[in-house]
């Protein structure tokens, strides 16, 4: 487990799990996201047996659990929206950051082989963080959200988006102070490490327009692993995943 503080106006102490190599020095480093309901623990299935493995849970959720900040997605995603400044995605966003500093002052000798592996919540974190991380190499975003903000105030949705929606008919103004400096399709334009999407046709709780319009606007080389839904049971879902871990497998072979 790593416990490191960080923040320079509400000090947080941002948690999570640090897996290392059964024997043997890491040859790579990873930082590793959640979704919004977990897991908040270290996931064991990663075909990644040389690296150093960073699980982070982001402020208010998992270990990081924090005193003011719920742990329901569909307040945490609200969590001081009015304020552009003090929004969470922002403070969540740093967290990113955070365990890229975590894994590096852990582990130095993966500097310049580090990727990240985000899914749903973390997917949309780290195309929020990583155009402004260059000590990432490279990295891989699962059905990603916080993408195409406006049109994800639009589309019928359930989970974290529904709550968005249902603020904003009550607080319109946040769809202009806030939500557009939160827009993970805006930030992949400066995205330049290339990526690895997974982005699927259907789901009830990511818009599929969100995810691809932050795959189209990613600037840097990218690659699609296109799934048939997400955030859903269906029966192809074990076989996309297995060929999704072989994918991964390839795409992070010469980081």
């Amino acid at each position: 487990m790593f416990d490191l503080s960080y923040g320079s106006t509400d000090r947080v102490r941002v948690k999570g799990w640090l897996l290392l190599p059964i024997s043997g020095a890491p040859r790579r480093g990873f930082v590793v996201g959640h979704g919004y309901a977990g897991p908040f623990a270290p996931v064991e299935h990663l075909p990644l047996p040389d690296a150093a493995l960073l699980f982070f849970c982001a402020r208010g959720l998992g270990l990081t659990r924090h005193s003011s900040i719920s742990n329901n997605p569909a307040w945490h995603v609200l969590h001081d929206i009015q304020d552009r400044d003090r929004y969470v995605l922002g403070g969540c966003v740093d967290d990113v950051w955070c365990g890229v500093s975590a894994l590096l002052r852990l582990c130095p000798e993966v500097t310049g082989h580090v990727g990240y592996l985000g899914i749903s919540f973390s997917g949309g974190l780290g195309a929020l963080a990583l155009p402004w991380e260059d000590r990432v190499q490279r990295g891989h975003l699962n059905v990603p959200t916080f993408g195409h903000q406006m049109l994800r105030l639009e589309r019928p949705s359930v989970g974290s988006a529904a709550s968005v929606q249902k603020f904003v008919q009550k607080y319109p103004s946040v769809k202009e102070t806030t939500l557009p400096y939160f827009d993970a399709a805006t930030a992949g334009r400066f995205g330049r490490q290339p990526m690895l999407f997974a982005c699927a046709t259907e789901d009830p709780a990511v818009i599929p327009e969100g995810q691809y319009a932050i795959h189209n606007s990613w600037s840097g080389e990218k690659r699609l692993f296109p799934l048939t839904a997400g955030h859903l049971d269906y029966p192809e879902k074990a076989r996309e995943e297995r060929e999704l871990l072989q994918e991964i497998d390839n795409f992070f072979r010469d980081l």
